[in-house]
């Protein structure tokens, strides 16, 4: 099953419970979807939808981390339900640790060392970790090539 027919399922299932939240947060990929389907030639691919709801899991993050400033827990609980429930059609995460070995294991094999180099090894290491088919946090990504070529 795609990831576009199981989120079609989860909807239906949402609105036959009646669980709001759910429904919502389902609504809202969906949305995403039609969005892509209405960019793009056809039905987008799960790479496209996983990619659409990183978009969404990383506003919602946002979201949260606004509403706490602002002392406003009740939108923070409300966030923090979406997020869980978006958290859940994306693929497993790479751990840190993870992250840092592929970010050593490139730059030793292309023999980069030079903060000039930054746009190549960025490059290579980007491209690595999508190999993985798995998450990573591209911020943290670039902080580490940085750290790591400059104590080079």
């Amino acid at each position: 099953m795609s990831l576009s027919e199981r989120i079609s399922e989860d909807l239906k299932a949402a609105m036959k419970a009646k669980d709001e939240v759910r429904l919502r947060t389902v609504r809202s990929i969906r949305a995403e979807i039609l969005k892509k389907e209405k960019e793009g030639k056809g039905a987008p691919t799960d790479e496209q939808i996983i990619q659409a709801i990183s978009r969404l899991v990383n506003q919602h993050r946002e979201s949260i981390e606004q509403f706490t400033k602002g002392g406003r827990q009740d939108l923070v609980d409300s966030e923090s339900a979406e997020l869980a429930i978006l958290e859940e059609y994306l693929p497993a995460s790479l751990s840190n640790e993870e992250v840092e070995r592929i970010v050593v294991e490139t730059l030793q094999e292309l023999g980069i060392a030079s903060p000039r180099d930054m746009g190549k090894a960025m490059g290579a290491v980007m491209q690595r970790l999508k190999q993985t088919g798995k998450l990573f946090e591209g911020g943290m990504v670039n902080q580490l090539v940085k750290s790591r070529l400059s104590t080079s």
